[in-house]
């Protein structure tokens, strides 16, 4: 389950790719994010009824009675991988089609046990790709008790079964993501019928991915993490990238 990514694309990048009419209020000043974090916040190109736009929303489609259980609170759910049960229904149509920018995200190596987060991209440059999502808007819950009840447009992404790439570390799934524009094209205008074998069919070939980095909580490491970007002076010293031989 992918509950960490980054984003250090910029909205000109994310405009020529993913071609959104507009921008709201909330991505008016999009800033690079080497740490979008589950129930943070994060930037998605989605269909509106005038068109696509940018707009920052919140990371966790609401989550089924089940997930919630005896909880007070909903959290999200971030990653979203049966699509055929009737609780993600009302969200599967085009209107709330969205894609989520990304350059990297992170799964733990659960695999070997160390649970040490393991960052993949598309090679060490890591080029802007998206993950094939769904939004709401205005979904009044508790994402946290500190918090109380909140109204916000929410977003999360499909996944699917993981590659060679991330299954020696994750081997449960991996984001569906999509690397050119007419893959982004396809996702906006795909019948409902077709998504399950859409997201089965969207398993990248082993060899797509690299591991860019470890262990850290943020990618890529000479970023500044998002709680230390008014603290300047308290960044830590990056650690080396590591890159291990993969194919």
């Amino acid at each position: 389950m992918c509950n960490l990514y980054s984003m250090m694309s910029n909205k000109e990048a994310i405009r020529e790719f993913a071609k959104f009419l507009r921008t709201t209020p909330s991505a008016d000043n999009l800033d690079t994010t080497p740490d979008i974090f589950a129930n943070g916040y994060g930037p998605i190109v989605r269909n509106t009824e005038t068109g696509r736009e940018l707009a920052v929303c919140r990371w966790g489609m609401p989550s089924s009675e089940d997930a919630i259980g005896s909880k007070t609170y909903d959290s999200g759910t971030t990653n979203i991988r049966r699509t055929w049960l009737p609780h993600w229904k009302p969200w599967l149509d085009i209107p709330n089609r969205c894609v989520v920018p990304a350059t990297s995200f992170c799964e733990p190596d659960q695999v070997g046990g160390t649970f040490k987060n393991q960052w993949f991209a598309l090679d060490e440059s890591r080029p802007l790709f998206f993950f094939a999502g769904i939004w709401t808007p205005l979904w009044t819950s508790v994402r946290k008790v500190k918090e109380g009840e909140t109204t916000a447009d929410l977003y999360g992404f499909l996944t699917t079964a993981a590659n060679a790439d991330v299954a020696q570390y994750h081997d449960k799934a991996m984001p569906v993501i999509l690397r050119t524009p007419e893959e982004v094209e396809e996702w906006f205008a795909l019948p409902v019928k077709e998504i399950k074998d859409f997201q089965k069919s969207k398993t990248l070939p082993d060899g797509t991915l690299s591991v860019v980095s470890t262990v850290l909580k943020w990618d890529p490491p000479t970023a500044t993490p998002s709680h230390l970007k008014d603290k300047p002076e308290a960044l830590p010293a990056p650690a080396a990238s590591v890159q291990p031989d993969l194919f």
